[in-house]
């Protein structure tokens, strides 16, 4: 376990990462290669890029970014950078959203409207 100093840290690099992706990802599509690139060089600061990404079980995922303690917010905010950025025609991460958004509604231990109706948003695009 991290202690307050670190864990305020480490949330405020996760905090700054998730907004950089954020701004990346809604962006006009198709992107380029250098939008591409950008977005590789912000998931290597949380240990991923696209390859793995797309490799990884959902399962795997949830543990990786629970690993990097990655809150429920961190977690909801992933999710919907993962529904973005499955707008790509490349690349289609709604599951791993998905499975995010059930994870937090489920481990979290407070029932979300705002998870539910991304849950079911989700549901309904694959």
């Amino acid at each position: 376990m991290l202690n307050k100093g670190l864990r305020d840290e480490e949330k405020i690099r996760i905090d700054n990462v998730l907004k950089t992706l954020r701004t990346l990802v809604y962006v006009p599509y198709p992107l380029n290669n250098l939008e591409k690139e950008k977005i590789e060089d912000q998931l290597k600061e949380i240990g991923l890029n696209l390859e793995t990404l797309s490799n990884q079980t959902n399962q795997e995922l949830i543990t990786l970014l629970m690993r990097l303690h990655f809150d429920w917010e961190h977690l909801e905010q992933f999710g919907d950078i993962l529904i973005e950025f499955s707008k790509e025609e490349n690349y289609n991460f709604t599951d791993k959203a998905l499975a995010i958004y059930q994870f937090i509604q489920l481990e979290s231990k407070v029932f979300s409207f705002g998870i539910n109706t991304k849950i079911a948003s989700a549901k309904a695009k694959k």
